[in-house]
């Protein structure tokens, strides 16, 4: 009989301590971290102006082009301070002599000025064609042809209002312009070409 009241007061004991416990458990919230989806991923097209001179086999003179065509681009960013970029354009629009085509691939250091714009450098390889049209003032000109080093300079611009997130953490569109050197002077007949882009960006 002890050892019946023993059981049942154990047991009513241990019911009590259960139940005083409930009492004082509150639920702990936990906080729910997002995730980032954003990818490092972009792409970018647009239009350029495109100038080139060249050494006339008349008189030594230079004479110039002012071409217009489009732009593609596609890069990745590893950081917020450094990315790679391919691009590909041409300009064949308003032909006076040439008509231009290039692609290349380029390493891109970049500095965020503000939390929606950055400024970016291009240095890298590439491949130009520069292709003489039959006109008077091209007369006796040379096909060009450079694989070798270009490099340019260019500003992009956030439009998404994502402040704060830089480059690889942008998500949405964006504006850009830049400016690329081509060639400077080379052979034959001293060729020089300069290309102005502007256009559009998709962050992923």
């Amino acid at each position: 009989m002890k050892k019946l009241l023993s059981v049942v007061a154990l047991s009513a004991l241990l019911a009590s301590s259960h139940a005083m416990a409930g009492k004082n458990y509150e639920p702990v919230e936990s906080d729910v971290v997002p995730v980032d989806v954003s990818s490092p991923f972009y792409v970018g097209i647009g239009g350029n102006w495109t100038g080139v001179s060249r050494k006339c086999d008349c008189d030594g003179t230079r004479i110039k082009d002012s071409t217009y065509g489009e732009i593609v681009r596609a890069g990745y960013d590893f950081n917020p301070f450094f990315g790679i970029e391919a691009r590909a354009l041409q300009a064949n629009m308003g032909i006076t002599f040439a008509e231009t085509t290039h692609y290349g691939i380029y390493l891109k250091p970049q500095y965020h000025v503000s939390s929606l714009m950055n400024v970016y450098g291009l240095a890298g390889y590439g491949h130009t064609e520069v292709k003489c049209v039959a006109s008077q003032t091209a007369k006796g000109s040379q096909n060009f042809t450079k694989n070798g080093f270009s490099f340019g300079a260019g500003i992009e611009y956030d439009l998404s209002g994502d402040q704060g997130l830089q480059g690889g953490e942008e998500e949405g569109w964006g504006l850009f312009v830049d400016w690329q050197n081509l060639a400077y002077k080379e052979t034959p007949q001293e060729t020089s070409v300069n290309v102005i882009s502007a256009g559009i960006t998709y962050d992923f």
